[in-house]
């Protein structure tokens, strides 16, 4: 047995039975399991009391076995000394699993485990078989082997984080969204996100993006043209699934975004790259036989061009013409930093052949994961049909706090504060990029929160980004982001500068361009 102290409140059992004073014996059948296997580790710092920890160990002691039916545990005084921790912690978590079934307390004798909630545990049964299965033979579909971009697992903790698409902490309005929430937790509320609302959105959030953000792209939509969905890349998957069959024709941009390339290419086998210019998707001939257009006009993924107004034009009246659709991914916060910005082109669309994505991801934070999809009434019918059978509806507690925040004009603030620092880095970038990087080119683009950089022609990012990580600076390789080729261009990158502060900026450029030049030399 290790004991705590009374100074520290973290401590361990390593054997409950040993600690147990005479008189203190469980009263139950023995089992030969007298707790030797359990371990106590309480963090005082952890995201859970220590209260809750205690009840969190003894449940799981009392589901795994080693807590049988009428077993006795040891009193409040004694475990709380042995823990470093106040009696009153003991006895309130003991009194909470009594209220919850897991414990009986016995008047002068104790706490015990109630034998009804041992009898809920599952019984183990003999394993049966021997014959494998051949997953090689069995699975019809390999996403895992799709090239992906991929970034370390602990990327927030480098310091220099040139990631696309994360967040910075420090500007994010905590206290009103921490608001918001309590006030989507109140009764007011209850019945609007407890409930299940088969196939329905929350209504307070579509008149939200209905009557606050899509204006702002210059959109006009009735509620039954818009779908709540479960991020940007759940609207992408419900369009391909519902219009992309094996030989449905679609044209994606390239370089682009590959995890629409990857949903695509589940769906049909004819998905075919068309270049990219300055002028943003290249409408010509290359679009003829298209069925499915995808694009990314406000910031193209991942060169950050916008789409001129003429080549908007040109491409909605080829559509119109050839008769095919064009899915407008408009993923991130409209920002341009040197005129007005654009107008969706969905806002330009008088045929109704725009279906219109967007994300509140990249305004608010990624791990919400709440998108919607606007489009024609019998198309968004059937995209909630199919959103039913996956997962009926994003969560309504998610959708009632994001609506109040939009409500509150929390998310105008928050929209305009980004504006203003994404302007500042965007320029700092860009200067830093021109004085340490003078061998790289970057593509002039007129806002967003990321740069692409071509490097020279001998170098590969993909060996950069990995020793760039020594110097704590994360980027993003640029190969994945190209259709497929024989090899693909190694030498770009992607730079995103929306998680790391202004003052931080120069400091990681310089020390990319220093691991840059020991690649070279």
């Amino acid at each position: 047995m290790v004991a705590g102290t009374a100074k520290s409140t973290v401590g361990a059992i390593s054997d409950i039975g040993s600690m147990l004073v005479p008189g203190e014996v469980k009263a139950g059948p023995s089992t030969g399991l007298l707790m030797r296997d359990l371990l106590f580790d309480l963090k005082p710092q952890g995201q859970t009391t220590l209260q809750g920890q205690i009840r969190e160990r003894l449940v799981q002691a009392i589901h795994g076995g080693q807590l049988p039916g009428g077993e006795r545990l040891p009193s409040s005084r004694r475990l709380a000394k042995t823990l470093g921790v106040s009696r009153n912690t003991v006895t309130l978590a003991y009194q909470t699993l009594v209220d919850d079934g897991f414990l009986a307390g016995r008047e002068r004798s104790g706490y015990y485990v109630d034998p009804a909630a041992t009898g809920r545990v599952v019984a183990k049964l003999p394993q049966t078989g021997g014959r494998t299965v051949d997953w090689q033979r069995r699975l019809k579909q390999w996403p895992s082997r799709q090239r992906s971009i991929e970034k370390p697992d602990d990327w927030s903790r480098r310091r220099y984080p040139f990631v696309y698409g994360q967040v910075d902490l420090t500007l994010f309005p905590i206290a009103e969204w921490r608001e918001c929430s309590r006030m989507a937790h109140g009764r007011r509320w209850l019945d609007e996100w407890s409930a299940d609302h088969h196939a329905a959105d929350d209504p307070l959030l579509v008149e939200q993006i209905r009557t606050r953000l899509l204006p702002r792209r210059g959109v006009m939509a009735t509620e039954p043209e818009i779908l709540v969905t479960l991020g940007a890349q759940q609207s992408l998957f419900l369009v391909a699934a519902l219009l992309a069959g094996p030989d449905t024709q679609v044209m994606v941009e390239n370089p682009g975004y590959p995890d629409v390339r990857n949903i695509l290419a589940l769906a049909s086998r004819r998905v075919l790259p068309v270049p990219v210019d300055h002028e943003g998707l290249v409408v010509d001939d290359r679009l003829h036989g298209a069925d499915l257009v995808y694009t990314t006009p406000s910031h193209q993924a991942p060169t950050t061009v916008t789409m001129s107004g003429a080549r908007r034009v040109a491409l909605l009246e080829r559509a119109s013409r050839d008769d095919f659709l064009i899915v407008e991914d408009d993923y991130e916060l409209e920002s341009n930093f040197v005129s007005t910005p654009s107008p969706a082109l969905k806002s330009l669309d008088k045929d109704g052949r725009v279906l219109y994505v967007g994300s509140l991801s990249k305004s608010l934070f990624p791990g919400l994961r709440l998108g919607f999809l606007v489009g024609a009434p019998e198309l968004i019918a059937e995209a909630r049909a199919l959103r039913r059978l996956m997962v009926r509806h994003p969560p309504n507690l998610d959708q009632r706090t994001a609506a109040l925040f939009l409500q509150l004009g929390h998310h105008d603030a928050l929209t305009m504060r980004l504006a203003k620092a994404y302007e500042a880095r965007w320029l700092a970038i860009g200067q830093a990029i021109d004085a340490h990087l003078p061998r790289f080119s970057r593509t002039p683009s007129l806002g967003g929160s990321s740069v692409w950089l071509a490097g020279p022609p001998a170098l590969d990012t993909g060996v950069l980004a990995r020793e760039a990580l020594a110097a704590s600076v994360v980027i993003e390789p640029g190969a994945v982001y190209f259709a497929e080729a024989t090899p693909p261009p190694s030498h770009y990158c992607r730079l995103g500068f929306s998680s790391v502060p202004l003052d931080r900026v120069e400091p990681g450029i310089k020390a990319l361009a220093a691991v840059a030049a020991k690649l070279e030399g």
